[in-house]
């Protein structure tokens, strides 16, 4: 069955990096869309990035767009989330998610668009 398991979330100083993994077993990695996720204490949880099936597009939200960088290794079966400049307001569980369907533009960075769902890894950034 379809399986992801996140890993790479710690503790850094604001301005950091840090890189999460998912992965993923039990599918075809580039024939699923891949999203990143995150929830903060108290706040909804809300899409980060997202890699379409196919390659047929990458998209991010505006508050980390230019800051994080989604990539995929179909040789790994894993997906990284590489996380720059980090700032306070990043801290959240971050969650990875796949979906076989083929969505348009960038409605895979809902949450809803995804069917699997790993079980997160927290992220703290201090100041």
């Amino acid at each position: 069955q379809v399986q992801l398991v996140e890993s790479g979330g710690g503790l850094v100083q604001t301005g950091g990096s840090l890189r999460l993994s998912c992965a993923a077993s039990g599918f075809t990695l580039d024939q699923y869309a891949i999203g990143w996720f995150r929830q903060a204490p108290e706040k909804e949880r809300e899409g980060v990035s997202c890699i379409k099936s196919r390659y047929s597009g990458t998209y991010y939200a505006d508050t980390v767009q230019g800051r994080f960088t989604t990539s995929r290794d179909n040789a790994k079966n894993t997906v990284y989330l590489q996380m720059n400049s980090l700032k306070a307001e990043d801290t959240a569980v971050y969650y990875c998610a796949a979906d076989p369907r083929d969505y348009s533009g960038s409605y895979c960075l809902n949450s809803n668009a995804m069917r699997y769902w790993g079980k997160g890894t927290l992220v703290t950034v201090s100041s």
